[in-house]
């Protein structure tokens, strides 16, 4: 029997926080430490006297650990001592030495008890080949990718399982508040299996189901509602908190992972990423100028660039790489040569 020690805190005195937070906590220590209900033999929590709206256990009972002994306890309190926190001690049969998790402000609790995670920051405007070297330099490295506009995806799904109607973008607004409910309570995972990326919703591998035009159309839509973009983020940096993620878009070494241990910008001449752009819509059939992909491009990155909200600019310390006569497997093995797991 080993006893496996975790803490997190929590954002505000509600149930739905806390909950939600212990749940965040226990999946982290269960896959951490590749254990099941069975190996689970008991479940001792204490929380800060700041926390009275639930009791942590609800949140054990929730997430399906219906036949472990629980117990919860009010920590007495200290002066200087971090507030706002959870604290868990499991007991479990296992084989492998324990892996303690300390998540959120917790982390300053035990920084040697901590597991190194790494995040890995990718920026860089349309065409520049963000994703698929994320993709590629997360394959190399064995660790996660988190394909944010999959998660877009992941609450289209969620809002076609319920029902929602989202047929044009005036129904946006009159399913707003559903969708933003979905987004913020949405439980999603990454994991690296078998050499390949998935995402499981709810517990379940819905990794091909993300991939039709339906869901990418309502992807689309959801994802103009500046709270489920917001809500989005928060679940980004709760991702990268618990696992080593390779993350890409326009404002993740800036917004979204700014404390990212490496920062990547690349960029490409507005002529390649048009030919680049050309060549997969001929490839498709579709046939276009390539003239008017070149201006369209130039046309999106002074957009990108002049946004208000995150614009497109290369994060203070990051590696630039202009790809425009490199290939993928060129600046994916430049890249690994300078991360230092």
């Amino acid at each position: 029997m080993k006893a496996i020690r975790g803490a997190i805190t929590v954002r505000e005195n509600t149930e739905k926080e806390i909950l939600g937070q212990t749940k965040r906590l226990l999946k982290e220590i269960i896959r951490r430490n590749r254990l099941t209900e069975d190996r689970i033999l008991s479940v001792f929590f204490s929380a800060t006297t700041d926390l009275t709206k639930a009791y942590p256990a609800k949140g054990a009972r929730e997430l399906g650990l219906t036949q472990t002994a629980l117990a919860c306890y009010t920590e007495m309190e200290v002066e200087g001592s971090l507030r706002q926190c959870i604290r868990v001690l499991m007991l479990a049969e296992t084989e492998h030495s324990p892996r303690h998790v300390y998540l959120g402000k917790a982390k300053g609790l035990r920084p040697d008890w901590e597991e190194k995670i790494m995040k890995i920051a990718i920026d860089g405007p349309s065409g520049a080949g963000k994703s698929t070297i994320a993709k590629e330099l997360a394959k190399k490295l064995e660790i996660v990718y988190v394909d944010t506009g999959a998660m877009y995806r992941a609450i289209g799904l969620l809002s076609l399982e319920r029902g929602l109607v989202i047929e044009k973008d005036s129904d946006v607004e009159g399913c707003r508040q559903e969708l933003i409910e979905l987004a913020e309570k949405a439980e999603i995972e990454w994991k690296f299996e078998s050499g390949e990326q998935r995402l499981y919703l709810e517990g379940k591998d819905v990794s091909q189901r993300l991939r039709t035009q339906e869901v990418g159309d309502r992807a689309s839509r959801i994802s103009t509602i500046k709270e489920v973009r917001q809500a989005m983020v928060r679940l980004q940096q709760e991702i990268a908190e618990c696992q080593s993620v390779v993350m890409d878009g326009r404002d993740i070494g800036t917004v979204v992972l700014p404390d990212a241990d490496y920062k990547i910008f690349l960029t490409a001449s507005a002529q390649v990423r048009g030919q680049r752009r050309y060549q997969e819509l001929k490839e498709k059939g579709v046939e276009t100028e390539l003239a008017e992909i070149v201006a369209e491009i130039i046309e999106r990155d002074e957009r990108d660039q002049s946004r208000k909200e995150s614009p497109l600019k290369k994060a203070e310390g990051a590696i630039e790489v202009d790809t425009s006569a490199m290939s993928v497997e060129e600046v994916v093995a430049f890249l690994a040569d300078r991360i230092k797991p």
